[in-house]
C-alpha cells in the first residue's frame, strides 16, 4: 500500500486526497478495524476510519503513530467479502498485499462492496473522461435515493424554501450531499456525515457572500459569516447554475436588510480613504476575483513586498528595501526578462512569456508544507519534494523568483497574517537532508527577524508602509486590473496562457469527454489568472497624516507619518479638527429658525462673508434677507441660482430668462446684466475674478472679470475666456477646492470633469439615467459625488474617471454637503438624510421642509447649514455639541 506518512494528525485536516490532481468525491465513512496477519500469532488490530472514495479507498488508524493507508482503486486485484467471515470483513487484494478490513456496518457490509465494486470497475477504464462520468452517475444515483432530513432543522417553525444536491469544497476533498435553505438557516448535510452530520449556519450572521467559477464552471457559492476573515464558513459547488443563483438570491434577500454588498470600488474607495488596510484591501479584492481557501487552484495571491533578505535591519524609510511593485515578478530580473521575451517573439500562437504561473497548487503547498502536510503528501503521490525544492529559506525563494528561469510564484495571505506555524516545523516531520548535508527543519529566516513571529511583524509593517501605499494601486493593475489582458499585459510583460484567464476556454464547447478532463487538470495544476475587476488604471491611495488602521489581527498599523508634530500644529490644522469635530457631530443638527418669504420654491442661497444677510432666489421671484431688519429688497425675474462678490457689496444670480443680473447690495438695485446664453442659466460658480455659468444652452462659459475693476463696480466687463461644449443642457456646475477642475451635469446624466486651466475634458461618464441635480468635489479634490432624479449617488476618482462608488437611495436627493465620506443630502420629501457613503446607508433622518429641499447652504466651519425648499420655506440649523 501507499503510506501517507507517520504525522500527527488532528481533526482539522483529517484527510485529503489527490489523484491526478482533480479532487476525489468522498462517498462513505465506517468505523473499523484494519486486521493484519489474520490467524496468526502475532495478529493485530488497528482501530479507525475506512474511507470510500471515488478512486480510492483510505484507512486513517486511531492511534496517530500509525500512517494512513491509501489503496488506490485501480491498482486493486480484487475486493470481496470472504464467505467464512460472517458477513463481516471485506478485504482487497492489492499486488501481494491483503487488507482486511472488519467493518461496523450492522448488516449493511452488501452495500458497502457494491459501492466498491461500482467504484472498482469505475476506475479501472482506461480513458479519464469515462472514468468521471461513471463515477458522476453512481454519485447522482445516491443523491437522487436521498434527501434533506428534515428533523435536523433547528425549529420547527422554520419554513422550507428551497433544497437541492449541491457539493461542499475543502481543499483537495468535495463532499456531495443535500442543501436546505429555510427562512432562518442554511444547511448542508453530507451523504458521509463528515466533518458532522449537518453543516448549520444562521442567516442573520452571514456578513458576506460571493458567487464563485469553480473548475472554470460558474457553479460555486461561498459564504461568509465574518467581515475580514481571510477563510470562509462554507463554500458550496452546485451541479447547475439555476440552483446556484437562486440559493444566492434567497440568502442575499434575507440579509439585504442587515449588510451592504461590498463592489471592488467601494472597497476601493475605503481603502483611498483610508478606511481599510492594504492587507485587508487585498483580502477583499482577492474575495471578489474568485479567489478561496478552500480552493487550491485559486488560493489567495499576495504579493512579495521585501526585496530585502540580507541586512541587519529592515529600513522601511528605504525604497531599495522594497520589490518594484510595478512589474510582475517575471519582469523583474532583466537579463531573464529579455530571455523570455526572445522566447515569446518566436513563439507560436497561442504565445505566453511564462511558462509558471504565479499562484498553483504546488507554490500554495510548497509554502504551506509544515502546516498541511498531508496536501503535500497527496500532491506528491505519498511523498515529500525533494529536500532541495522544499521551502528551506526566505533568502534562497525570494533569489530564486528572481533568477530561477521557470519560478514566478507571488506569495500567500499567510505572510501578512498572525500564525506562523507554517514558518515552523512543529510537527517534526522528515522532510528529507539536503545536498549539503541539513536536515529540512524550520524556515531559514533574514537576518533582521528575531523570529517566525517577528518575522510576521515585520511584514505586516512593510506591507502597510507608506511606499507599499503608494504604488499598491500598480500591482493591483497587473493582478487584478487592466494590464491582466490584452496589449497592456504586453506591455507590463504580464502575459500568461489564455488557459489561465476567465473565458480562455469553453469547456461546454468540448464534447470529446475525455479531452475535457484533461485540459481540466491541465489547467487547475498550472494555475488560474484572477477574475479581472478593473479595466481602467487604478486610483492611487490617498495617504493622510497619521492614522491607525484596525485588522482582523490584534495589532494596529500606521499608513503613513504626520508631517507636523503635537507642538507645531498651525491654524489649518486646528481649522480641519474643528471640521471633523463638525462632521462627526452632524446628526445633531438642530432647527433653529424658518421663515416663508417666497411665494415659488427656493432656488439659490447665499450668505455674506460676516453672515449678516442671506440672500435666497427662487422660482418665482426672489427677495435679499437681512437678518435684523428682515426684506432688504425683491428682485421680479425668475432665478436660478446666486452668489456673493467678495466684499459683501455685489449679488449675482442667473436667470431662467437667460441672463445673469448684478445687484448692489448697498443700493438694492440693478447693476448690470450679462447676456451670455441662448437659453436658460441653470448655475453659476464664481472664483477668483472668474464667472463660470452653465446653461441649458449644452455650453459652460468662463468669464474674466477685467482686472482694472472693482467688483464694487456699476458695471462689469466680462472677457469670455472659454466655452466648453455639451450635448445637451447642463443642469449644475462645481469647481474644486484648487479653482483648477471643473464638474458639470446634464440633463440626461451626463458627467463631465473639465481642466479649466485648458479648458479640455478630463472625463466624461454616463453617470445617471435621468437629471443630474448636484455635484461636487471631496475637500482634497479626489472624489466626485454627483446625484441625480436615478435616485443614486455616484463616487468618481477624478484622477482616473473610474465610478468607483454607487449607492442607491429611496428617493432622489436634490441637493448635498459632504466631507468625503460623510453626505448631508436634502430629499424629495424634505428631509435632511445623513448618510454613511462607505456603510451605503443612512444614519440619521432630520424633519424640515414638507417638499423637497431644493438648496443648501453650508458655512466653512461645517456647523451652519440653511436649507431651501420646494413649501417655499428657508430653515436655518445649527449643530448642538
Amino acid at each position: 500500500s501507499s503510506f501517507l506518512g507517520q504525522v500527527v494528525r488532528e481533526q482539522s485536516f483529517v484527510f485529503s486526497l489527490l489523484l491526478l490532481n482533480l479532487e476525489e468525491y468522498f462517498f462513505e465513512q465506517h468505523t473499523a478495524n484494519h486486521i493484519k496477519n489474520k490467524g496468526c500469532r502475532d495478529e493485530r488490530k488497528f482501530r479507525g476510519s475506512l474511507k470510500i472514495c471515488s478512486k480510492s479507498i483510505i484507512f486513517e488508524p486511531d492511534d496517530n503513530i500509525q500512517p494512513i493507508i491509501k489503496i488506490p482503486l485501480r491498482d486493486c486485484i480484487s475486493i470481496k467479502a470472504p464467505e467464512d467471515n460472517e458477513a463481516k470483513n471485506p478485504f482487497t487484494r492489492y499486488g501481494r498485499t491483503e487488507h482486511l478490513f472488519q467493518l461496523d456496518v450492522a448488516g449493511k457490509l452488501g452495500d458497502v462492496v457494491q459501492t466498491l465494486h461500482q467504484l472498482y470497475r469505475a476506475s479501472c477504464l482506461d480513458k479519464m473522461g469515462d472514468q468521471a462520468a461513471m463515477i458522476t452517475a453512481i454519485l447522482q444515483s445516491r443523491l437522487a435515493r436521498t434527501s434533506f432530513d428534515k428533523n435536523r432543522f433547528q425549529s420547527i417553525s422554520e419554513t422550507l424554501h428551497m433544497e437541492c444536491k449541491a457539493e461542499m469544497v475543502t481543499p483537495l476533498v468535495t463532499n456531495p450531499g443535500h442543501v436546505c435553505v429555510t427562512d432562518a438557516n442554511l444547511y448542508f448535510q453530507p451523504l458521509n456525515g463528515y466533518p458532522k452530520p449537518v453543516v448549520q449556519i444562521t442567516l442573520q450572521n452571514v456578513r458576506r457572500i460571493y458567487k464563485r467559477r469553480h473548475g472554470l464552471m460558474p457553479l460555486g457559492l461561498e459564504v461568509f459569516c465574518t467581515e475580514n476573515d481571510l477563510c470562509s464558513d462554507i463554500y458550496l459547488k452546485f451541479y447547475n447554475y439555476q440552483d446556484r443563483d437562486e440559493l444566492y438570491f434567497l440568502i442575499a434577500t434575507y440579509i439585504e436588510n442587515h449588510i451592504t454588498e461590498h463592489t471592488a470600488e467601494s472597497y476601493m474607495l475605503q481603502w483611498q480613504r483610508g478606511h481599510i488596510s492594504n492587507y485587508q484591501y487585498l483580502l477583499h479584492l482577492n474575495n471578489l476575483a474568485d479567489r478561496s481557501c478552500n480552493d487550491l487552484s485559486q488560493y489567495p495571491v499576495f504579493p512579495w513586498i521585501i526585496a530585502d533578505y540580507s541586512s541587519s535591519v529592515l529600513d522601511l524609510t528605504k525604497p531599495e528595501t522594497f520589490r518594484d511593485l510595478s512589474k510582475p515578478i517575471g519582469a523583474l530580473n532583466k537579463e531573464r526578462l529579455d530571455r523570455l521575451l526572445t522566447r515569446y517573439q518566436e513563439m507560436p500562437e497561442p504565445k505566453f512569456m511564462y511558462g509558471s504561473h504565479y499562484s498553483s497548487p504546488g507554490y500554495v503547498l510548497f509554502y504551506l508544507v509544515r502546516v498541511a502536510p498531508e496536501y503535500m503528501l497527496c500532491l506528491q503521490n505519498g511523498k515529500f519534494d525533494h529536500a532541495d525544492r522544499t521551502f528551506n529559506s526566505l533568502a534562497e525563494t525570494w533569489k530564486n523568483c528572481l533568477d530561477g528561469a521557470t519560478d514566478f510564484k507571488e506569495l500567500i495571505p499567510e505572510f501578512y497574517e498572525n500564525d506562523s506555524s507554517f514558518l515552523v516545523n512543529s510537527l517534526k516531520l522528515d522532510l528529507g537532508k539536503r545536498q549539503g548535508g541539513k536536515m529540512v527543519d524550520d524556515v531559514e529566516l533574514p537576518p533582521w527577524a528575531s523570529g517566525p513571529d517577528d518575522f510576521l511583524q515585520k511584514s505586516q509593517e512593510a506591507l502597510e508602509s507608506q511606499y507599499v501605499s503608494e504604488h499598491l494601486h500598480e500591482w493591483i493593475d497587473i493582478i487584478f486590473g487592466y494590464k491582466q489582458k490584452g496589449s497592456e499585459a504586453v506591455a507590463a510583460h504580464n502575459v500568461f496562457h489564455p488557459l489561465t484567464y476567465e473565458g480562455g476556454v469553453d469547456l461546454n464547447s468540448i464534447m470529446d469527454p475525455n479531452e475535457k478532463v484533461a485540459l481540466l487538470t491541465q489547467i487547475l495544476e498550472f494555475g488560474q489568472t484572477p477574475k479581472q475587476l478593473f479595466t481602467i488604471p487604478h486610483p492611487r491611495r490617498i495617504i493622510p497624516k497619521l492614522k491607525s488602521l484596525s485588522r482582523t489581527s490584534s495589532h494596529n498599523v500606521s499608513i503613513a507619518e504626520s508631517p507636523v508634530s503635537p507642538n507645531e500644529e498651525s491654524f489649518e490644522d486646528l481649522t480641519e479638527e474643528s471640521i471633523t469635530l463638525a462632521w462627526n457631530n452632524i446628526a445633531k443638527l438642530k432647527l433653529d429658525e424658518q421663515y416663508k418669504i417666497h411665494k415659488e420654491a427656493i432656488t439659490g442661497i447665499a450668505v455674506t462673508c460676516n453672515g449678516s444677510s442671506v440672500f435666497t432666489t427662487s422660482q418665482g421671484k426672489s427677495t435679499g434677507q437681512e437678518i435684523e431688519h428682515y426684506f432688504l429688497f425683491f428682485f421680479l425675474q425668475a432665478l436660478s441660482s446666486c452668489l456673493i462678490l467678495p466684499g459683501d457689496t455685489t449679488v449675482i444670480s442667473s436667470s431662467w430668462d437667460n441672463h445673469i443680473y448684478f445687484y448692489s447690495i448697498a443700493f438694492g438695485r440693478q447693476q448690470d446684466i450679462l447676456m451670455g446664453h441662448d437659453d436658460a442659466v441653470s448655475k453659476i460658480c464664481w472664483r477668483d475674478r472668474r464667472l463660470y455659468s452653465a446653461s441649458w444652452d449644452s455650453t459652460v462659459k468662463v468669464w474674466h472679470c477685467a482686472p482694472g475693476e472693482t467688483l464694487s463696480s456699476k458695471k462689469h466687463h466680462f472677457e469670455l475666456l472659454a466655452e466648453l461644449e455639451h450635448e445637451v443642457s447642463v443642469n449644475t456646475i462645481n469647481l474644486n477646492a484648487a479653482n483648477t477642475i471643473l464638474v458639470s451635469g446634464t440633463k440626461e446624466g451626463t458627467i463631465s470633469v473639465w481642466d479649466v486651466t485648458t479648458a479640455t475634458v478630463l472625463h466624461q461618464l454616463p453617470c445617471h439615467s435621468g437629471t443630474v441635480f448636484d455635484a461636487a468635489f471631496s475637500p482634497d479634490s479626489r472624489h466626485l459625488l454627483s446625484t441625480g432624479a436615478d435616485c443614486c449617488f455616484k463616487v468618481i476618482d477624478v484622477q482616473t474617471g473610474m465610478l468607483i462608488s454607487s449607492v442607491t437611495t429611496d428617493e432622489p436627493q436634490r441637493c448635498f454637503k459632504w466631507d468625503g465620506n460623510t453626505i448631508l443630502s436634502g430629499s424629495q420629501s424634505g428631509e435632511l438624510l445623513i448618510w454613511d457613503l462607505l456603510g451605503g446607508k443612512v444614519t440619521e433622518r432630520l424633519k424640515g421642509h414638507t417638499g423637497a429641499v431644493m438648496s443648501m447652504w453650508m458655512n466653512e466651519q461645517c456647523n451652519s447649514v440653511i436649507t431651501g425648499g420646494e413649501d417655499k420655506q428657508i430653515i436655518f440649523w445649527k449643530l448642538q455639541y
